[in-house]
């Protein structure tokens, strides 16, 4: 290829542009959506799950609490005087506020529980697009999304990481935010935190990839390959 026709098929990728996961929130509002880690975020969108381990504290009813109770494949945990009750997909306060009003029905006269996870099972996150390895990923315990990233051996070569996208279920309603890696690296920007079952997709340049194939193709232009990937 001549250095003529590299400098055409450079103005048209200048003009192409990259393909992005889809035309959504960034910058603070981005934020709004998926924000940073945070004690308080960590333990309200927490959600009980199989097998996870859960322990119910009733206030001065040491009969009625239980330490470690394992959450069974159908979701569900036995308490005395209660029987079996659905914890999965319940938040601690949820599951507690469940516990507190049939206990208060039938038993006790205004009842105060708490709910702790105290081990937490693997968590799954789904990472594709433009990185090395995609797949679906168990996690335990917290991660942002340069750890979910990671887990995916790191972005391709072609990865657009302004165009970085994490989709999660909120309420039941599914909702998107775009992510700048490179300012997240910089420290310029927070490092979004990853939940069980969101998606991460990470956007493909077709600039970097154009210029790949062409500095690939091109001996005339290999002593410049560094200055492009």
């Amino acid at each position: 290829m001549t250095g003529r026709a590299i400098s055409i098929v450079a103005l048209a990728l200048l003009a192409g542009g990259c393909t992005t996961p889809a035309n959504l929130p960034t910058g603070a509002e981005a934020y709004t959506i998926i924000p940073p880690p945070s004690a308080a975020t960590a333990l309200r969108e927490y959600r009980i799950q199989p097998p996870d381990k859960i322990t119910v504290l009733v206030f001065r009813e040491p009969d009625l609490s239980l330490a470690d109770v394992e959450v069974d494949s159908a979701g569900k945990i036995t308490l005395p005087l209660v029987g079996p009750i659905l914890a999965a997909g319940k938040t601690t306060e949820e599951l507690a506020g469940e516990i507190s009003s049939q206990l208060g029905a039938r038993y006790l006269a205004h009842p105060q529980v708490s709910v702790f996870v105290s081990s937490a099972s693997s968590q799954r996150v789904v990472v594709e697009g433009s990185v090395v390895q995609p797949g679906i990923y168990d996690v335990r315990g917290r991660t942002t999304l340069l750890g979910a990233l990671a887990l995916a051996k790191g972005p391709s070569r072609v990865a657009a990481l302004r165009e970085v996208a994490v989709f999660r279920f909120v309420d039941g309603q599914r909702m998107a935010a775009k992510f700048d890696v490179p300012a997240i690296r910089r420290g310029e920007a927070p490092d979004p935190e990853i939940l069980g079952n969101d998606t991460v997709v990470v956007g493909f340049s077709g600039l970097k990839a154009t210029w790949r194939d062409i500095l690939t193709a091109s001996p005339i232009v290999a002593a410049f390959r560094p200055l492009y990937d």
